[in-house]
């Protein structure tokens, strides 16, 4: 009965795990840890070094969660950690590489393919993309931030973070286009 209370305003569940109550941390992470471990697997493809990932994560964000402010989502401000962590651990194992900029970057990608390849298959197919694609492809894609925001946090320019998902982009239309010949035949 405890735990269904505390589910019910996060904002008190927040402010008894600040204050270091372990059973609120605990039912916090039970919430929370889904999706940020896949929010980390989104950037790193082997799973157990995701999973330490979204623990260090977590680590922080209880360390820091005086700092938080009820201002916007909890949620948004976990992921704003976990994206961190995913690239600081990429810097650190020294993994990304981004490939030259192109300064005239033609628009000949089709965002409507029409696929019936599963969810595990398109990660497949993200995870196959080079490093800097792969990073820059999911800040944009699939977490939301603008090309200032990725440059600013990968350390790059904003050319090379829209070359990097034009170049995403092409990657990932052509294997999708091959898993569809692989799974029909023809196309």
């Amino acid at each position: 009965m405890k735990v269904i209370q505390l589910y019910k305003n996060e904002s008190k569940l927040i402010q008894r795990a600040a204050k270091q109550n372990r059973e609120a941390q605990h039912v916090l992470y039970e919430l929370h840890a889904p999706k940020m471990l896949s929010i980390c697997r989104y950037y790193i493809k082997d799973v157990h070094q995701a999973e330490e990932v979204m623990l260090n994560g977590f680590f922080k964000v209880f360390k820091h969660l005086k700092s938080f402010k009820n201002e916007g989502s909890f949620e948004g401000w976990i992921r704003r950690i976990m994206v961190r962590e995913a690239i600081s651990y990429l810097r650190q194992k020294k993994t990304i590489e981004f490939a030259a900029e192109h300064e005239h970057l033609e628009h000949d990608y089709d965002n409507n393919i029409k696929s019936n390849i599963e969810v595990a298959e398109i990660q497949q197919v993200i995870d196959s993309l080079p490093e800097g694609y792969r990073m820059v492809f999911v800040m944009y894609a699939i977490e939301g931030y603008k090309h200032f925001e990725i440059a600013e946090l990968l350390n790059i320019s904003e050319g090379t973070s829209k070359s990097q998902l034009f170049k995403a982009r092409k990657m990932l239309q052509n294997k999708i286009k091959e898993l569809n010949k692989s799974s029909y035949g023809t196309n």
